[in-house]
């Protein structure tokens, strides 16, 4: 009997039963007191507290910011040439995207890029027709130059087309930068990257259609 419950005694202490009984066995063998009722040496709860609440303190994120874009980079055309944009030699223009497509006759793009088109978004969607070119052209308001000028819509005040960056005649400086292509800044044409307008310029002609959407 005292074997037996010297057992039991031994498997309650070490937890490994929870219904030993006996006159020798404690009501409570086996059963491990809350942390913060254990006996600890003196000191040692403050410093596991303290370790506690670093531990369980708030979090630290390291926020990385990205660099600025260089000014002098054109971010990249992504979309595809829109559905339902035409057939044949043309050229498309997405609003929406503020993206260009130069499209052979076999409906090969063969150049895409980002423009920048009205800020007051003047322009109907539809299919138009180019019916002038200049290689040189002021703005309405007289107060900046721009070059490979090709028109395809009348505007109420002016005409719209497509053409290089403008200057500033007052400073000789470019009214924006190549980064902020894709974003609609102009008064109502739409304003390409040099060697992109030179491009246009050379893939269109009078009677060359040109067709507005909305993706």
């Amino acid at each position: 009997m005292a074997l037996s419950c010297s057992v039991a005694a031994l498997a309650g202490v070490f937890g490994l039963s929870g219904t030993a009984t006996g006159p020798d066995v404690p009501a409570n063998a086996g059963v491990l007191p809350p942390v913060d009722q254990r006996e600890v040496p003196d000191g040692s709860r403050g410093a596991d507290r303290e370790l506690a609440a670093k531990v369980a303190g708030p979090l630290m994120v390291k926020v990385v910011e990205a660099p600025p874009a260089d000014p002098n980079v054109k971010p990249e055309a992504t979309a595809p040439l829109p559905a339902g944009s035409g057939s044949g030699h043309r050229v498309v223009f997405d609003i929406t995207q503020q993206q260009v497509w130069l499209v052979d006759a076999d409906d090969t793009v063969v150049r895409t890029y980002l423009v920048s088109g009205s800020r007051y978004d003047q322009l109907p969607t539809g299919t138009f027709e180019v019916f002038s070119k200049s290689r040189d052209a002021v703005s309405w308001h007289g107060t900046e130059t721009m070059e490979y000028m090709v028109r395809f819509f009348r505007g109420q005040n002016s005409n719209i087309g497509f053409h290089d960056l403008p200057v500033a005649t007052a400073t000789g400086d470019e009214v924006q930068t190549l980064s902020q292509l894709g974003t609609p800044l102009s008064d109502g044409c739409i304003r390409q990257d040099l060697e992109d307008a030179v491009a246009l310029w050379e893939h269109t002609e009078v009677g060359t259609p040109v067709v507005v959407v909305r993706s």
